[in-house]
């Protein structure tokens, strides 16, 4: 960023904190409309088909609106770090309140690891997505989209037994100090970091790289289809794929989390 965009961009941060001027205001949300792009487009990638990216938006934008009025430049806190918790959190709060990830969908997802249970248990071994596929009579991307659904499930009931045990404490909702961790958090945490890693390594190359742009540095799947030269429907395969095979350790640990 150059100074005279750094001194404009503090102009409309002074003129919005002291005034509300709504001119700088829409300056400032046209600014980090990018961050809520990101945001739907990441969260976006684990839902059914049906879920409108515009809705996504919508709601994301709703986000950073109130990131907007809430934000104290006094503190030690970067906006976009802040924008980014505000954004994602009224995406999922919208899709948890909007029951756009229904319980049909859940139920869904339990059938189908039910009956990929039945089938390694005949097999003797882990199924493959086109053996489960053919016993269940659903075509392998179907099986690829309800495995990834139901691993962004698993996040929303998280998020609902968090919401609900803070409102029957009546407390208000904070922001967790997720940096300082217990000396028994920090080796749970290394131990299942190094199990996964492990597992990680079964995978194929290209599985493993997927997963390692889209959940280490973080770039959207349009972002590593570009890099990859791979369509983005391609690249939302092969993570919907490498959930797959990690399936059960994924979900098994977000519970137990």
């Amino acid at each position: 960023m150059t100074q005279s965009n750094q001194s404009d961009e503090q102009r409309n941060w002074q003129l919005w904190i002291n005034e509300k001027d709504p001119d700088a205001g829409d300056l400032l949300i046209r600014k980090y409309t990018p961050l809520v792009n990101y945001h739907v487009q990441r969260i976006g990638a684990g839902l059914p088909k049906n879920v409108s990216k515009d809705d996504l938006k919508s709601l994301g934008m709703m986000g950073l609106f109130d990131a907007l009025n809430k934000f104290e430049p006094q503190r030690d806190l970067k906006f976009d770090t802040y924008a980014s918790f505000r954004v994602r959190g009224a995406i999922i709060d919208g899709l948890r309140k909007e029951d756009w990830l229904p319980r049909s969908t859940r139920e869904k997802a339990k059938k189908l690891e039910a009956s990929i249970e039945e089938l390694e248990q005949k097999l003797m071994r882990h199924a493959t997505p086109e053996e489960v596929a053919a016993h269940v009579d659903l075509p392998v991307d179907d099986i690829y989209r309800t495995v990834q659904e139901h691993f962004f499930s698993n996040v929303l009931s998280i998020d609902e037994q968090i919401q609900d045990s803070e409102e029957a404490e009546g407390k208000s909702f904070v922001i967790r100090d997720v940096e300082t961790k217990s000396p028994e958090q920090q080796l749970v945490k290394v131990e299942l970091l190094g199990d996964l890693a492990d597992r990680i390594k079964l995978l194929n190359e290209k599985e493993q790289l997927v997963l390692s742009l889209f959940y280490t540095e973080e770039l959207t799947l349009t972002e590593i289809g570009e890099m990859l030269n791979l369509s983005t429907s391609r690249i939302s395969q092969i993570h919907s794929k490498a959930l797959f095979k990690l399936r059960k350790y994924l979900t098994s640990e977000m519970l137990n989390a």
